[in-house]
């Protein structure tokens, strides 16, 4: 199996692009991983916030196949304790699944589009983090989960 991360717009800090690559690095060690980046809606400023998630909505599906499962990282999703997620991408990878696609969406969220694609969604907090930070926190659980998965020292219980 394959994992994607799918973001919108690049990582404007520095530091943050820095740990993001560490830990996309440490990943490789353990699954094949992709950070794929959606560029930005051009003339945002002129859309309302409905027509952004469209925009950001069709350029996100152009980017997946018709085998990709896609879960959506969204703030009404289930929520998973670090060891939970480790059983649920377990899970995904005993069921034979080529590819695992994970989307990080734009400051309104996602389009009715994507909610209709989407095989499931999954919450990090119950607070408000912004896109950016989404991305390095979720990376980093993700690498987690394998620590867990193979009992590396990484986790402690």
């Amino acid at each position: 199996m394959k994992i994607k991360m799918l973001v919108v717009g690049k990582t404007d800090s520095k530091p943050l692009f820095q740990l993001i690559s560490d830990y996309e690095t440490r990943l490789k060690h353990y699954i094949k991983f992709e950070l794929d980046i959606v560029a930005d809606v051009k003339n945002a400023q002129k859309l309302s916030e409905s027509q952004q998630k469209d925009k950001e909505g069709e350029a996100i599906l152009k980017k997946l196949s018709s085998t990709d499962v896609l879960i959506l990282l969204d703030e009404k999703g289930k929520a998973y304790t670090s060891v939970e997620f480790s059983e649920f991408l377990q899970k995904k990878m005993n069921s034979g699944i080529k590819q695992l696609v994970f989307t990080v969406g734009g400051p309104y969220g996602f389009s009715d589009a994507l909610y209709q694609r989407a095989q499931g969604s999954i919450s990090l907090s119950k607070m408000t983090f912004s896109h950016q930070m989404v991305r390095l926190f979720f990376v980093e659980q993700i690498y987690r989960a394998f620590t867990i998965l193979r009992n590396e020292p990484y986790h402690h219980r």
